[in-house]
């Protein structure tokens, strides 16, 4: 017979999590959050993870359920354990990833009197968390418990966010139980997405006028949907589509390397590509160049679409549709006109030049993480999910075509480099096919506990881009103009080489682009192991041969 915990608000909690489909639980292990160990490494319709680091446990379950898209739940012991989830709850937050937190505590009478492994739990997580819930084990009325933590999940599930719940325990921790209550779920209550008519003909009016349109589109899951819709606007003369990798996304008449495109453009020309109307969806830009553009030569309009929040990137936005794009679009292509533009034309031609310039370069640049990340993206098998750390790689691969199979997903809510690996092997347990990981060495040597997991697939495959430290501050004219750019660029002589001996990964790598070619043949064919292909880049010469890449667009 499987056991549970006798703690009754243990039992509460795990039978509240059953009872909304939570099925997914990573744990790391503790004393404190005992019974939630214990019920949850017990029952059969939960697949439980056991990851020793909060941290790298966090951002776990962060790719998990972005893969999923469902909610994912993470448990740890009282004390600082929990702090260590801050990082990956903020990418939560500002991703809109379902991640249900769940704390062990110490009861109330025994913080601040110096017991070990004791914090000031409740709330700490109060500037990027949907809600917080401090339970109590000293409650009348159980069914106001089971209210409580019910209402909590199901506010995970319909807002997409991250949900703290904090449970205190009391000693015995161990003890356990044959016997489960059983909760009812909350029906979830998600309103019908509903635009009123009077508005959308008003702004459909203004759009039927506008000469120049301007769609962005930022991080996006997958969505046949939304593709068919946005090559509905290609048609139009007076729209200009303009995407990001991350945005999964693609048509030959979508701007998709949108720095290529206007990093080289002088003022007079930004403002014929300043947008009378500005219609943005999407996670957060990686691009900086169109922030500055759009803030400097602002849109007359700028009206953002998302069910849940407008971030007002470009100073100036206007107006917030609260429904999916997905419905927006169903109702907007309805109400509008092609208009008479050389718009759209203007700067496909303009996209047409960069890329002739784009591979010419290319072609003859010399070896460097440019004309790495040339081979590497071509080189990746159709139907593969791409994962990307932040800093430069994620910026290296927006200057290049990916094909369309292949979905490109990054943390892209807070933009941080310390969970990228941890995040990726999660969402390459979620998903069958392969998953290949593209990395930076400093990125990838901050978060290698990630590896300490026993559950990364054969088929996942990472890629290390070793340019002997943060590259990407030799090309901020800011760090070298200081006198402390080992500081920022942090220079090192490590390899990842020891550490997949320790963790048992198949281990390759090249410093040059013939024996990155010759790699590349053996890295992507099956294994019983995990891989990883280290890729050492000139440290001193990436940035000028970048530099040079972008001035080349100029002529």
């Amino acid at each position: 017979m499987p056991q549970f915990p006798k703690n009754e608000l243990a039992q509460i909690v795990l039978a509240s999590c059953l009872a909304n489909a939570i099925e997914h639980v990573v744990i790391s292990p503790g004393s404190r959050n005992a019974p939630l160990t214990i019920g949850f490494s017990n029952h059969p319709s939960i697949k439980t993870y056991s990851i020793v680091d909060e941290r790298c446990a966090a951002f776990f379950a962060v790719g998990m359920a972005q893969q999923l898209k469902k909610t994912v739940a993470i448990v740890c012991t009282s004390g600082s354990a929990l702090l260590n989830y801050y990082p990956a709850i903020s990418e939560a937050f500002y991703s809109n990833i379902p991640l249900l937190i769940i704390s062990a505590d110490r009861p109330k009478h025994l913080i601040d009197i110096g017991d070990g492994q004791t914090i000031r739990q409740e709330n700490v997580f109060q500037n990027h968390i949907l809600t917080s819930v401090n339970l109590t084990e000293n409650y009348t009325d159980i069914n106001v418990i089971k209210n409580i933590i019910n209402n909590a999940i199901n506010k995970v599930k319909l807002e997409k966010g991250p949900v703290h719940i904090n449970v205190p325990f009391d000693e015995p921790l161990y003890e356990t139980s044959e016997d489960l209550l059983v909760v009812d779920a909350v029906i979830e209550t998600k309103q019908k997405e509903f635009i009123d008519t009077n508005t959308l003909d008003a702004f459909s009016a203004s759009w039927n006028v506008a000469s120049k349109k301007m769609i962005l589109v930022g991080e996006h899951f997958p969505n046949d949907e939304l593709q068919k819709q946005l090559e509905f606007f290609v048609d139009d003369p007076s729209v200009l589509i303009l995407i990001e990798n991350t945005a999964n996304v693609s048509h030959p008449k979508f701007i998709n390397s949108i720095d290529k495109l206007i990093f080289p453009l002088e003022d007079n020309e930004l403002e014929f590509f300043q947008p009378d109307i500005l219609l943005t969806l999407g996670g957060l830009i990686v691009s900086k160049k169109i922030k500055q553009h759009l803030r400097k030569f602002q849109p007359k309009q700028h009206w953002h679409i998302d069910a849940k929040r407008a971030f007002d990137t470009f100073l100036c936005l206007k107006y917030h549709f609260k429904v999916s794009p997905n419905y927006f679009f169903s109702q907007f292509i309805l109400k509008v006109s092609a208009v008479e533009s050389n718009y759209q034309q203007f700067w496909l031609t303009k996209k047409a030049g960069r890329l002739l310039k784009h591979k010419s370069f290319i072609e003859n640049c010399e070896y460097s993480d440019l004309k790495v990340f040339d081979t590497l993206l071509k080189s990746i098998p159709n139907e593969t999910q791409l994962q990307l750390s932040n800093s430069s790689v994620i910026r290296y691969s927006q200057l290049f075509d990916i094909h369309k199979s292949i979905k490109v997903f990054c943390n892209r809510g807070t933009s941080g480099i310390d969970g990228s690996t941890s995040t990726a092997i999660g969402a390459a347990c979620a998903v069958e096919g392969n998953t290949v990981f593209i990395t930076g060495d400093i990125s990838f040597f901050y978060d290698s506990n990630a590896l300490w997991n026993k559950y990364i697939p054969t088929n996942f495959k990472i890629i290390v881009i070793n340019n002997g430290g943060g590259g990407i501050f030799r090309f901020i004219p800011g760090p070298q103009k200081s006198n402390a750019l080992d500081y920022f660029e942090t220079p090192h002589n490590l390899t990842a080489e020891h550490l997949c001996k320790m963790y048992n990964l198949e281990y390759f790598s090249a410093c040059n682009s013939d024996s990155l070619n010759k790699e590349l043949t053996k890295f992507y064919k099956n294994s019983e192991k995990p891989k990883l292909l280290e890729i050492f880049t000139p440290r001193e010469e990436n940035d000028k041969i970048l530099k040079a890449y972008f001035n080349n667009l100029k002529e």
